[in-house]
């Protein structure tokens, strides 16, 4: 199919799930522009999932070029969240970590407009953010953190031809229609704190977007507005304090919404690795000063083809994570698993309820122990895939799953402390720290119960467990050291199975297939 052809396809998709019409051009200003703002958050795979069906930033590339082909005033946003965590951002490329530089290549092919911070751009040590963000051909902006360097705060900058551009904490983007109607947009950015680190300090997100979108009015911005990476709570908190700003284009939760403040202005959040994108249309009258916005949310599937130029860079970046999983697990592509089942492992499942995707992992962790355990837990935050996996499921899919890797140990814990650690964990629904169990641990009315009897608070059980929850991150009272743990099984090098939880499930799953045989 030639590139006339599909760009034809693409505008006529476009134009049946939106309803976008032509704009009649006048040779005289009516004072009327339109505009349209494509948004995206939580972007943490450049390559489609599900099998190919779900998004694929390729193919977002396509729409947006297909959407500026209708309105040339066509912007394009990243509400934070992209350059960690990924399994291609684990691994190393030219003797160094990868940590994101595939993903900052994408997007310096899309020609974002603007991209904001989220919590999980910190997870990189600071020298590995700031090469990304001197390697970042577009622009940020953040409004309640500052780089810290132990005596000062001061702004995130971009460095090029050692020449250092600050990171502001607004932004105004001016455009013009063709018949000279022109209209200013400011933008505030303001992140949740729920990433510490040593290089970042944060101040209060409400303070800042006050003074930011104060700020932007006195700069002469016609129309303010919000593209942030909060919890949906404090985006709806801020529209209520900021009551002339009408949207909020908003990362961090990882499902799509569109919530509705008291005023009637709206949060809009697209579904995490753009399985869905929002498209803002913007109609705003300079004279009157009356605006309307419809937002519109927008699959992204196979039914879009990628972007060439977009999809090559996406190629490359596959082929190396091809060839490092090769060196670490033979056949990365062999079929270890075939269900017609969809295992579920998206993140408002995940991070929410029991799915038969933790179980599996669990199951999988139980038949690795060297200490006949009775039990397992791993927390839901360890799981990024963000998909349903059914139909051939290859041994590469465990590694997207968990790209963190990270060792599981046989651990003896006391049951006072493991009804503390299980009850956290319920408490905290929704968030990283909600666990995954084996099928074996249910909670009833009278409480927590393994293979049916209640948890003794005396007795200690054996408890295969991830080594991250044992670092107390995510359950503060569950971490090596503590008096109701007796005893910790480590793997003591890459020859234990134990050492890879991804190597683990592979190896269970091959078991399990032979023995079906």
């Amino acid at each position: 199919m030639n590139k006339s052809l599909i760009s034809k396809l693409i505008v006529l998709i476009i134009l049946i799930i939106t309803g976008c019409k032509s704009q009649k051009i006048n040779s005289n200003d009516d004072h009327l522009i339109n505009i349209q703002l494509v948004q995206l958050n939580d972007v943490y795979e450049i390559a489609p999932l599900e099998g190919g069906k779900s998004g694929g930033m390729a193919r977002v590339a396509t729409i947006v070029d297909s959407l500026k082909n209708l309105n040339p005033n066509t912007l394009l946003f990243l509400a934070g969240d992209f350059l960690n965590p990924s399994l291609i951002g684990t691994m190393k490329f030219n003797g160094e970590r990868i940590r994101g530089k595939q993903m900052v290549e994408v997007m310096n092919a899309m020609n974002f407009d603007l991209v904001a911070f989220g919590n999980h751009e910190f997870d990189l040590k600071y020298p590995d953010l700031q090469k990304r963000l001197n390697e970042s051909n577009f622009n940020w902006v953040l409004g309640n953190a500052k780089l810290y360097n132990q005596q000062e705060a001061s702004y995130f900058f971009k460095e090029k031809n050692h020449v250092k551009n600050l990171i502001p904490k607004t932004q105004i983007i001016t455009l013009k229609d063709q018949d000279g109607t022109e209209v200013s947009l400011g933008f505030f950015s303001e992140i949740v704190s729920s990433n510490p680190k040593d290089y970042v300090c944060y101040m209060n997100p409400f303070e800042e977007a006050k003074a930011d979108y104060e700020s932007l009015k006195q700069q002469g911005a016609d129309i303010v507005l919000g593209l942030t990476h909060l919890i949906k709570e404090d985006d709806l908190k801020l529209l209520e304090m900021l009551p002339d700003v009408p949207l909020i284009m908003g990362g961090h939760e990882h499902y799509n919404m569109l919530l509705t403040a008291s005023n009637g202005h709206k949060v809009a959040k697209a579904d995490a690795n753009a399985k869905t994108i929002y498209l803002h249309k913007l109609s705003y009258n300079t004279g009157s000063g009356e605006l309307n916005i419809e937002s519109i949310l927008l699959p992204v599937d196979d039914r879009i083809p990628s972007k060439p130029e977009v999809q090559k860079i996406v190629d490359k970046w596959q082929s190396v994570l091809l060839n490092k999983i090769e060196s670490v697990v033979d056949q990365p592509d062999k079929v270890v698993l075939h269900t017609e089942v969809p295992l579920d492992a998206r993140e408002k499942s995940i991070r929410h309820k029991q799915t038969n995707f933790g179980r599996l992992i669990t199951e999988a962790m139980m038949d690795a122990s060297k200490n006949n355990a009775v039990a397992a837990i791993v927390n839901g935050g360890s799981i990024r895939i963000d998909d349903q996996l059914s139909g051939d499921i290859v041994a590469i899919d465990f590694f997207r799953a968990l790209p963190f890797g990270g060792s599981i140990y046989d651990v003896q814990i006391k049951g006072d402390l493991l009804i503390k650690v299980l009850n956290y964990a319920e408490n905290h629904q929704g968030k990283g720290s909600y666990l995954q169990r084996s099928k074996n641990i249910v909670k009833t009315k009278s409480g927590w119960m393994i293979n049916e009897k209640p948890v003794e608070n005396d007795k200690y059980y054996n408890i295969m467990v991830s080594d991250y929850l044992m670092k107390g991150y995510d359950i503060p009272v569950l971490k090596e050291g503590v008096p109701e743990i007796k005893k910790v099984d480590k793997p003591l090098n890459d020859s234990d199975l134990r050492s890879d939880i991804r190597k683990v499930i592979i190896q269970y799953l091959l078991q399990k297939k032979s023995s079906d045989k």
